[in-house]
C-alpha cells in the first residue's frame, strides 16, 4: 500500500463549501435518489461535531443561506450524490427557494446524536410509496448504509470500510520519518495533483480577496503600516482570503486535506507561499505539500476527524510548519520534530467552535505559528519534553495532544453545542 497515495485518494480532494453541511447534503443526496420518488419529509441526525461545523456557516449557490438542514434540503432536492463534495454547484435559486418552503412546512427535522464522536450523518426520508435511509460515517463521503424500504442497497458496502481502516492503521503506526520517506516517493502523477491543489487554493485566494473579511483587512493592515511587507504578512493574506472565499460561501471548490477545506488551504499555501518566497525549486515545494498532507492526516488520525480543538489551526499547522523545514533542510528530523513541538505547544489548546468566517482569523494564527515555528526548528530551537504536554519525541507530543483532545476535553463539543442552541433560542437553554 501506498501511503501518499491512499491519503491523497480519501483526504485530499476538491470540496465546494464548508465539508460538514456538504457531507450532509451528499447524505441527503444518496437517500434522494435511492428514495427514486419526491420526498415528503426528511429527519437528519448528526454527530455534535458535524452539527457544530455546518450550524452558522453560508452555503455555496444558496444565496446567503446558512446551516446544515438548507444544505440537507438542497441535497434531497440536488439528488446527485456523484458529485460528492461538490454537489452544491449544482444550488440554484430556485432550488434554494424550494428547500425553504421545505424547512418552514416542517418536514425537515434535524437533531443530534450525543454519543456519536466520529462524522455520522444519517439521512430518513419517506416519499409517497417509500422510504429510504443513507448513512456516512468514519469519513465525509463513506456510505456506511444505505436502504430502500429496509433492502440494502449498497453491495459491498462494509467492505468498503476495510482498505480505508487498513491505510488508517498504518498511517497511526508511522513516524515522522515513515512520512518524509513516503513524501520522497512522490511521483509525476502526485506532483501534477498536488499542483493542481495549489492553482484551486489559490483561485480561492483570488476571490477572497474581492470581500470585506479578513483578508480585506489585512490587507489594510499592511496600507496603514502596521504589518511588515514580508513572507509572513504575504502568506497570511494568501491563507486568509481563500478561508474567506470558503466560509462566505463562495461557488469556488479548495482542494481539501483531512477531508477539510481550511486545513487544506494551509497545508498547500503556507508551503507553496514560503517555498516560492525563499526560491526553493517547484519539486522541493511539492514534496514538502507531500509531507504536509500526510502529517495532517498523521495528527487526525490520532486526535480524530472532528476533534473539540481546531483542525485548520494545528493539524494543518504542523504540515506546514514541517514542510517548511524540509524545504531547507530535508530530511532533518531532529528539525521537523521541533518544529511540530513549537506549534502544538503554541497553539495546541485552540478550540473550534463551528465552522463560521472567523475561522479565517484561526487560519492566519495557524500560518503564523507554522512559518515562526518552522524557522525557529531550522536553528534548532525548540520547546523541549520538560516543558507543559510536549513529549520526548514528536510523535509523543501528537499522542499527548490526542489525549488532551479526546480524554481532557470530552465535553467540549456538547458545552458549545449547548451554547449555539442557546443563542438560537434567546439564552433560553
Amino acid at each position: 500500500m501506498n501511503l501518499l497515495k491512499e491519503v491523497l485518494r480519501r483526504q485530499v480532494y476538491p470540496a465546494m463549501g464548508c465539508t460538514e453541511p456538504v457531507c450532509v447534503a451528499l447524505c441527503a443526496a444518496h437517500a434522494a435518489k435511492a428514495l427514486g420518488e419526491p420526498v415528503r419529509d426528511a429527519v437528519f441526525v448528526l454527530d455534535p461535531g458535524t452539527y457544530k461545523n455546518g450550524m452558522g456557516v453560508s452555503l455555496p449557490n444558496a444565496c446567503g443561506g446558512k446551516g446544515n438542514l438548507l444544505a440537507g434540503a438542497l441535497g434531497l432536492l440536488i439528488a446527485e450524490p456523484a458529485l460528492r463534495m461538490e454537489i452544491l454547484r449544482k444550488a440554484t435559486p430556485a432550488l434554494v427557494k424550494k428547500a425553504g418552503s421545505l424547512l418552514r412546512s416542517g418536514r425537515a427535522r434535524m437533531s443530534v446524536a450525543p454519543d456519536k464522536k466520529e462524522c455520522y450523518v444519517e439521512v430518513s426520508v419517506r416519499g409517497e410509496k417509500h422510504s429510504a435511509v443513507c448513512l456516512i460515517a468514519g469519513s465525509h463521503t463513506h456510505v456506511a448504509a444505505l436502504s430502500r424500504d429496509g433492502r440494502a442497497l449498497v453491495k459491498g458496502c462494509r467492505r468498503k470500510a476495510k482498505p480505508e481502516e487498513r491505510y488508517k492503521d498504518l498511517l497511526r503506526k508511522a513516524s515522522i520519518g515513515d512520512l518524509v520517506r513516503w513524501a520522497e516517493r512522490m511521483d509525476a502523477a502526485d506532483a501534477a495533483y498536488l499542483k493542481k491543489g495549489v492553482l484551486m487554493n489559490l483561485a480561492a485566494a483570488k476571490e477572497g480577496m474581492k470581500l470585506h473579511k479578513v483578508g480585506f483587512y489585512l490587507q489594510d493592515l499592511l496600507r496603514r503600516g502596521y504589518l511588515l511587507d514580508d513572507v509572513f504578512a504575504a502568506t497570511k493574506l494568501l491563507t486568509a482570503s481563500a478561508a474567506d472565499a470558503r466560509m462566505d460561501g463562495a461557488p469556488v471548490p479548495v482542494m481539501s486535506s483531512g477531508e477539510s477545506g481550511n486545513q487544506g488551504i494551509v497545508a498547500s499555501l503556507v508551503p507553496w507561499q514560503v517555498g516560492l518566497a525563499f526560491k526553493a525549486p517547484e519539486k522541493t515545494i511539492l514534496r514538502s505539500i507531500a509531507l504536509s498532507h500526510l502529517l495532517n492526516a498523521f495528527v487526525k488520525v490520532h486526535t480524530g476527524a472532528l476533534a473539540p480543538i481546531c483542525g485548520c489551526a494545528i493539524a494543518a499547522g504542523v504540515g506546514a510548519a514541517a514542510a517548511i523545514v524540509y524545504q531547507r533542510k530535508g530530511a532533518d528530523l531532529k528539525a521537523i520534530g521541533l518544529a511540530i513541538n513549537n506549534v502544538i505547544s503554541d497553539i495546541g489548546g485552540m478550540l473550534c467552535d463551528g465552522a463560521k468566517s472567523g475561522c479565517a482569523l484561526k487560519v492566519v494564527s495557524s500560518t503564523d505559528t507554522a512559518i515562526r515555528s518552522a524557522y525557529m526548528g531550522i536553528h534548532r530551537y525548540g520547546i523541549t519534553e520538560v516543558e507543559g504536554f510536549v513529549g520526548r519525541s514528536a510523535e509523543e507530543t501528537i499522542r499527548n495532544l490526542a489525549k488532551i483532545s479526546t480524554i481532557g476535553m470530552a465535553k467540549v463539543d456538547g458545552t458549545i453545542v449547548d451554547i449555539m442552541l442557546g443563542k438560537q433560542s434567546g439564552g433560553k437553554r
